[in-house]
C-alpha cells in the first residue's frame, strides 16, 4: 500500500540507519488522474555514499531532488533523511552578486545561529577545502564558472547537512574545467564522508564520479536499473574502464527512450 502524504504528519523523517530513504515516492502535477512525473521510487542511499542518478530528459530527477530538498511536497509515499534535511546545489551557483565568496558562504552559517568571528573562521575553513582560500574577498563576476561552483560547494557544506544533492553542477561547464572539479569533488567527498546524491545527462561522469548508477525510466521516472561502479578511484572520465561501463549503461539509456517513444 502507497503510503500518501495525508497519511503522515511529514513525509520527510530522520533516518538512523541510512543517510536517505525512499519508498514509493510519487509526484503528480495537477489532477492524480493525469500521469505522474515519478512513479513508486524505491531508493535507499547509505550513508557515505555516491549515487548518480541518471535518465532521458523529464524522466523526473531534479523533481526527484527538490522533494528530497524540501522544496516540493510529496504526491505519495515517503521519505527519510539522516539529520531530517539536505543542502541542494544548483546548475547555477545563484550566488548573491554583492556579496563576496565568504559572505555567500557566512549566509548559510548564519542561517545555523552561527557568530561573525566564527562564521568567519568556518568560511575560511570551507573555502579552503574547496581550494579557494585566497578568493574569499572577490565576487562572483570577478570568479570563473568553475570556481563560482566551488564558492556554492562551500555554501552547501556550511548547511551541515548529511546529504548532498546535486543538480548537474558541471552542466555549464568546459570540458577542462568539468575534469578538475570531478576530481576536486572526488577528493571533498572521500575527506568529509558526505553523502551525494548526483544528478547528472551524461553518462560518462556519472561512471566517473558515482559508486552506484541509478537509471529512471522515461515519464513516469521509476528506478529502472542499478551498476555498482566498482572501477576504484581516482578514476579518469577516458579510462577504458569508465568507457566501457559508460557503454553499456548508455545502451540500456538507449533502449529506454525507445520503449517510452
Amino acid at each position: 500500500m502507497t503510503v500518501t502524504i495525508d497519511d503522515l504528519p511529514d513525509a520527510r523523517t530522520a533516518l538512523p540507519e541510512a543517510a536517505l530513504r525512499l519508498t514509493g515516492v510519487t509526484k503528480w502535477y495537477g489532477k492524480e488522474s493525469s500521469a505522474p512525473v515519478l512513479d513508486g521510487i524505491d531508493l535507499t542511499v547509505a550513508p557515505g555514499e555516491f549515487v548518480c542518478l541518471l535518465g532521458a530528459s523529464g524522466c523526473g530527477k531534479s523533481t526527484l531532488l527538490n522533494l528530497v530538498a524540501g522544496l516540493d511536497p510529496v504526491s505519495g509515499g515517503r521519505i527519510e533523511l539522516a539529520g531530517g534535511k539536505a543542502a541542494l546545489m544548483f546548475q547555477d551557483s545563484a550566488l548573491f552578486p554583492w556579496l563576496t565568496a565568504a559572505g555567500n558562504v557566512e549566509l548559510a552559517l548564519r542561517l545555523r545561529g552561527m557568530g561573525k568571528a566564527e562564521r568567519r573562521a568556518e568560511a575560511d575553513r570551507l573555502l579552503r577545502l574547496v581550494r579557494l582560500d585566497g578568493a574569499a574577498h572577490k565576487r562572483a563576476h570577478e570568479l570563473s564558472g568553475g570556481m563560482r561552483q566551488r564558492v556554492a560547494l562551500a555554501r552547501a557544506l556550511a548547511q551541515q547537512a548529511k546529504v548532498l544533492l546535486m543538480d548537474e553542477p558541471f552542466a555549464a561547464l568546459d570540458a577542462i574545467t568539468r575534469d578538475v572539479m570531478h576530481g576536486e569533488l572526488t577528493s571533498l567527498w572521500e575527506e568529509t564522508g558526505v553523502t551525494v546524491l548526483f544528478v547528472t545527462h551524461n553518462v560518462r561522469e556519472a561512471v566517473r564520479l558515482g559508486q552506484r548508477v541509478v537509471l529512471l525510466s522515461s515519464r513516469p521516472g521509476r528506478v529502472v536499473r542499478e551498476w555498482r561502479v566498482g572501477i576504484p578511484q581516482p578514476r579518469r572520465i577516458e579510462d577504458t574502464a569508465v568507457a566501457e561501463l559508460a557503454r553499456e549503461i548508455t545502451d540500456e539509456l538507449h533502449e529506454e527512450i525507445r520503449r517510452h517513444g
